[in-house]
């Protein structure tokens, strides 16, 4: 008697149990088709390196409104995670926590991840030989901007140039992350160019010195650069602001009248008496 009611209990809590999944499984696809404007997509649970194997731990899913999913977006762990140990799909650029996944940027399955996937279409890579002093200190990383500056000739013939503006770097020595944030003297910093910015480079590299200037986040609009020679700044005078006060010596006649002079390469005011 005492097992035929046992029985019955886990009877009972057993249909119990399923009629809460049950239950749960009609509410959530109550609640689906009641709100038919959000859509379930696969986002970043942590930050994911470049070129690091997604695996199924770096992985949420966010609440998007339909009517802006993006293109290319994954609504499935199915469709990012490889089946039945299958080669794994790597993110082709920097994932930072919370972003939505797209196919642009994580590979195929079993896809070599390599600096080609950070290059825009029709663009090309680069490298330039540079030092500490030409590669501005070390502080250049993968993403930033720069200008590439040529210096060229010797003697009074000795100019420089901006030959090229707001050029992306890609790559820092054999380093392309983009989350690089430490600073290191490089001897080669790989740039993205057009193929006609491309053969630029290539000519200049022989021509003469190539040297990177690093540009601020809110560079204005790029404007033509005349060339720089040094004769240009090997002035007779040194500049001074337009109306700044000019370094004077005031000059004592022997009729007892006085007489400011302007002095070049004086600093300060000076009074002399001349007989």
């Amino acid at each position: 008697m005492r097992l035929k009611s046992l029985m019955m209990t886990v009877f009972g809590i057993a249909v119990a149990g399923g009629a809460v999944l049950v239950a749960q499984n009609q509410l959530q696809e109550a609640s689906q088709v009641a709100d038919p404007t959000i859509v379930r997509v696969v986002a970043a649970a942590e930050d994911i390196p470049f070129g690091a194997t997604i695996e199924g731990h770096q992985l949420t899913s966010i609440e998007w409104p339909a009517e802006s999913v993006p293109k290319g977006v994954f609504t499935s762990y199915d469709q990012v995670l490889p089946q039945n140990g299958g080669e794994p799909r790597r993110a082709k650029r920097a994932l930072a926590q919370g972003e939505i996944l797209l196919t642009s940027k994580v590979s195929n399955f079993g896809e070599k991840v390599t600096i080609v996937q950070t290059i825009g279409e029709n663009n090309r890579a680069m490298a330039l030989n540079v030092n500490a002093q030409t590669g501005v200190g070390g502080f250049v990383t993968p993403g930033d901007n720069v200008d590439i500056v040529l210096t060229q000739g010797s003697g009074d013939t000795l100019r420089a140039v901006t030959i090229l503006q707001n050029i992306r770097v890609i790559g820092v020595d054999q380093k392309a992350d983009e989350d690089l944030d430490q600073p290191g003297v490089a001897r080669t910093v790989t740039v993205e160019v057009t193929p006609e910015q491309g053969q630029r480079l290539a000519l200049a590299q022989k021509a003469g010195q190539l040297s990177l200037s690093l540009r601020s986040l809110n560079t204005e609009e790029d404007k033509p650069l005349e060339a720089v020679r040094l004769s240009d700044i090997l002035l007779e005078k040194s500049p001074l602001e337009e109306g700044a006060p000019k370094p004077i010596v005031r000059v004592r006649r022997g009729t007892g009248e006085i007489e400011e002079v302007p002095v070049v390469g004086s600093t300060s005011e000076e009074e002399v008496p001349v007989n």
